[in-house]
């Protein structure tokens, strides 16, 4: 049997950076594990080659929800799979978070998460293209840029965002206030700069270093109260692989929590029906989730500009490919989104609670499992999103077997918090949009429509024709009670040589998108465990 002195599983954000950091000592043996395959595919380097890869099983899971809103929409939640996980398959927009956000952190009784720590991490990591300064850092092995795009409709967002009184900003990240300007992103040079191309492909030829791919964690191994492996599943049959040191749970928030339950820790009336003997009681595993859930406005536009007319057919969507390949350049080099607000959606607030994302494109409604289709007509649209969610939702396995599917609860806008600003914030969108100079460019509002006023009507619409933000937290959440699932040094509870690093460990939302924090926290980890070795 095959033994490493660490075991990493899921080579997403979080594992690269820990087989980057965990691997640099020669004398140490680490193994990654990823159950997809190999990142080679040209279209994880072309930035709007997520749409295509989104809805491709081999590049991305696919876990059903339960049905979502008053119209039963059946939805899936997509996660990476291949190297670098859903940093190869994400938008790249690169947000970090407020200040607040991390000091709560250890107000919640986990020191050494706070921003005073995490902020020199950040700035430790980035190769930011904007230079550096108190609040960036440059040199780092993740590049970070920010590209003003050439379409007018994302200089008047940001015009009309001015008009409401957000100050306009060339670093979304360097304040905390109300402010808009151009997306930074984890793009260099016209290609996405992901988490496998930052940290584990420069450090691959380390003889010490040893990834697997294709190969599916079915459970941990655990001897006398010690994690001492796992049990891994190829085409080629099950095998056990060990670890002298510990095993690392980087699975991502749906899948580590699987691991933990298939493996007997988690909730014992969960383990008990599906059929699994209980080896540790701990009743938050697949608990405390939380997640994004955006509202969707879609406007149709005066004049032929924005991305439409580039990516709504087959032939439109290979001559932006060829002027992408020749040039690096045009809407298929640019994230998700070009421009994101924070804003608050009450004006009495110490700081926002909802952030705006705007690209100049309108989509086709969603199909489970299919690529994201664009209109031909042109449009724009904004994703909108409460910052910080409290209501909770969860997931949990229904069987011993591992191919057998979860059931996760959502729970969208299950609070009276979540409504209260969701319908704040959709409001305020709508306000962005009726603003100069942008308002010039719109003839009619399309989806969800003006007839939805009501608060009920605009949580409905959110519901109803609403995305996920695919940024779920919690599931395997710290805190300093002997009933959450890690402590501060992300141990798990219960086991000893056994700890989860990715965002399933954070007890609350961080201010954004998922991935940048993701990152910091894991170098973060990786330090806590050669402390600890």
């Amino acid at each position: 049997m095959t033994t490493y002195d660490y075991i990493v599983v899921g080579a997403g954000s979080a594992g690269c950076v820990l087989a980057n950091r965990l691997s640099a000592d020669a004398g140490t043996s680490v193994l990654l594990i990823e159950a997809g395959g190999r990142d080679a595919t040209p279209l994880i380097s072309m930035p709007k080659g997520f749409g295509k890869l989104l809805g491709d099983p081999r590049f991305a899971w696919h876990y059903p929800v339960e049905p979502v809103g008053p119209a039963g929409r059946v939805e899936h939640w997509v996660r990476g799979r291949t190297l670098g996980g859903s940093s190869s398959v994400n938008g790249m927009v690169y947000n970090r978070g407020d200040r607040a956000d991390y000091d709560e952190l250890e107000r919640l009784g986990n020191p050494g998460w706070g921003w005073d720590t995490m902020l020199p991490i950040f700035r430790s990591i980035e190769d930011n293209a904007l230079g550096a300064s108190e609040v960036r850092g440059v040199g780092g092995p993740l590049h970070v840029s920010t590209a003003p795009g050439p379409e007018p409709l994302c200089e008047e967002a940001i015009a009309a965002g001015t008009a409401l009184g957000w100050h306009r900003s060339d670093d979304l990240n360097a304040s905390d206030d109300e402010r808009i300007g151009y997306a930074m992103a984890t793009i260099r040079n016209g290609r996405r700069f992901s988490a496998a191309r930052a940290f584990l492909h420069p450090v691959a030829h380390r003889p010490n270093l040893t990834v697997t791919v294709d190969t599916h964690v079915t459970s941990v191994l655990v001897e006398g109260g010690r994690a001492v492996g796992v049990r891994t599943r190829t085409q080629g049959g099950e095998s056990d692989v060990r670890a002298r040191r510990e095993v690392i749970l980087s699975a991502g928030s749906i899948a580590t929590p699987k691991i933990l339950q298939l493996s007997g820790i988690g909730p014992a009336g969960t383990l008990k029906s599906a059929g699994v003997d209980v080896l540790v009681d701990s009743p938050h595993v697949g608990g405390r989730m939380r997640e994004h859930r955006c509202f969707v406005v879609q406007y149709r536009l005066k004049d032929n500009l924005g991305y439409n007319k580039a990516l709504s057919t087959p032939l439109r969507q290979g001559l932006s490919g060829l002027r992408y390949l020749a040039t690096r350049r045009g809407p298929l080099a640019a994230p998700a989104f070009d421009v994101i607000a924070f804003f608050k959606s009450r004006p009495e607030l110490t700081r926002p609670d909802a952030q705006l994302l705007i690209a100049p494109v309108s989509l086709t409604p969603d199909v489970p499992g299919k690529e994201t289709g664009v209109e031909r007509e042109p449009g724009v649209m904004g994703l909108g999103y409460i910052l910080r969610p409290d209501a909770e939702g969860s997931l949990h396995i229904t069987s011993a077997d591992p191919d057998a599917p979860l059931t996760i609860t959502p729970n969208y806008y299950g609070s009276d918090h979540d409504r209260a600003v969701g319908t704040a914030l959709f409001r305020r969108m709508r306000e962005l949009f009726a603003a100069e100079p942008i308002a010039g460019r719109i003839t009619a509002e399309t989806l969800p429509g003006p007839g939805v006023r009501e608060d009920q009507e605009i949580i409905d619409a959110g519901l109803d024709h609403g995305r996920c933000g695919y940024h779920a937290v919690g599931t395997c959440a710290m805190g300093p009670d002997e009933d959450d699932v890690v402590d501060s040094e992300l141990r798990v509870r219960g086991l000893d040589g056994l700890r989860v690093v990715d965002c399933s460990i954070m007890p609350t939302m961080v201010s954004g998108n998922m991935n940048a924090p993701v990152m910091a926290m894991a170098w973060r980890a990786a330090d806590l465990i050669l402390g600890a070795a």
